[in-house]
């Protein structure tokens, strides 16, 4: 062979090497940012405002004159073996209700707890099983939301409380738990969240951001009493962590509270964050039978259909075919459609939106189109929630020429998305 053609081979070969190394197949992001499996009948619920929590949850009534508060969100405590007051209240009807007094809800399962915390040994994190102990905790989790009417698409925060720092099988153990949590959450159809102390979880948690060894959890909740109602500055936490609508702080621990002429022990928090999605119960106006289809338009099939006056669960609404003088089609809890012409859901409903994470190392560009010709309108950093409302085709990025359009109205690649195709359309977004 001649030294001409050994020359040439030699930089070819150099050349592909670079090529991959630039251009790492997307198995290599499983983890920190893992898709979630989204079924039909999901969506995300985003909050932002203040919340209180409370270890039992509160009567009706007292939910009815606590809206004369400044609160809008309340953390209610929906299971885990470390969970410590009965729930006498806690049901579906006291979910749907609370909802309709247009309260959000933060639900919180209180797992097992770091191994190195003083507890009875059968509440500890095994360091040896830690991430099936997560993937279990996780589980019972989605059953308990599910009982309780949260749908998938719901955030379930796991509350791990405060724990020596120092302690490294201690912080082993625990990014192990939380990462068996948000894998099983995700796999489920939910968002992972996770409650923790600012000085111990939250700076471990911070400091595996970007590791390959666990997945990250898609909000954090940090427990920080500086009387301070923002999530700006969280202790261990730079701006570009968790930082696109991920966040909550608990500001002010346990004091007393009266409003409504009723007082309540409570803990006051800040987010800006997903909570729990529950479907709005409206009433069929239709004078015959409402159609419930398999996608928003008269030409899809007929699924089932609602009697007049009966009540039904939305979900969330999404534009679809004209019908009945409207585009606008609601989602039902079943994953069915119809049309809102024909039910009372009034104002203040959420769009469909289906929230994935920003992969890779770096941040993603926004733009005011579907494709790198466009505009640029913003960035989202890596691990951030891209709020993805529909997907289309657009210019071709590392072979993937998918664009999902966000709730914003801003356009980003696919291929940096950990959506569950690998270059192209993924369920159950609708294509725009």
């Amino acid at each position: 062979m001649s030294g001409r053609r050994v020359i040439a081979r030699v930089a070819f070969v150099l050349i592909f090497m670079v090529t991959v190394a630039l251009l790492p197949p997307p198995y290599l992001y499983a983890k920190p940012a893992t898709s979630v499996d989204y079924p039909e009948r999901a969506t995300v619920t985003h909050f932002s405002g203040l919340a209180f929590d409370t270890c039992s949850a509160p009567s009706l009534s007292t939910m009815r004159k606590w809206r004369s508060s400044r609160y809008r969100g309340v953390g209610i405590y929906i299971g885990g073996v470390t969970r410590a007051c009965s729930q006498r209240h806690l049901s579906k009807s006291w979910v749907h209700a609370v909802t309709g007094m247009r309260w959000r809800l933060v639900p919180v399962y209180t797992g097992k707890q770091a191994p190195c915390r003083s507890h009875v040994k059968k509440f500890l994190i095994n360091p040896k099983r830690a991430r099936a102990q997560g993937q279990r905790a996780a589980k019972h989790a989605v059953k308990r939301a599910g009982r309780l009417g949260m749908l998938p698409g719901s955030a379930l925060y796991l509350d791990i409380e405060s724990y020596p720092a120092s302690r490294n099988r201690c912080r082993k153990a625990v990014l192990r738990y939380i990462s068996g949590w948000t894998t099983s959450l995700h796999q489920r159809g939910y968002l992972s969240g996770v409650y923790v102390s600012g000085a111990s979880g939250g700076v471990h948690l911070a400091d595996a951001y970007g590791s390959r060894a666990y997945a990250r959890p898609d909000a954090i909740w940090v427990a920080q009493w500086d009387h301070d109602a923002t999530v700006s500055d969280l202790y261990g936490l730079t701006d570009r962590l968790w930082s696109h609508g991920q966040r909550g702080k608990q500001f002010r621990g346990p004091h007393k509270e009266k409003h409504g002429g009723v007082a309540m022990t409570i803990d006051s928090n800040r987010f800006r964050a997903p909570v729990a999605t529950v479907a709005r119960q409206v009433r069929v106006t239709s004078s015959v039978p409402l159609k419930g289809r398999d996608r928003p338009t008269k030409k899809s099939g007929i699924i089932t259909t609602y009697r007049p006056g009966s009540t039904v669960g939305v979900v969330c609404q999404q534009r679809g075919a004209k019908a009945a003088g409207t585009r606008v089609w609601n989602l039902l809890a079943n994953g069915t459609y119809v049309s809102d012409r024909y039910v009372t859901t009034g104002k203040g409903l959420r769009p469909c939106v289906y929230p994935y994470q920003v992969k890779g190392t770096g941040r993603l560009n926004k733009r005011t189109g579907p494709g790198t010709r466009h505009a640029l309108a913003g960035v989202v950093y890596r691990g951030g929630l891209a709020k993805v409302v529909c997907q289309r085709r657009g210019s071709d990025v590392f072979g993937n020429r998918v664009w999902n359009k966000l709730a914003s109205g801003a356009w980003v690649s696919d291929y940096y998305l950990a959506t569950p195709a690998r270059r192209g359309f993924s369920k159950p977004l609708r294509k725009c």
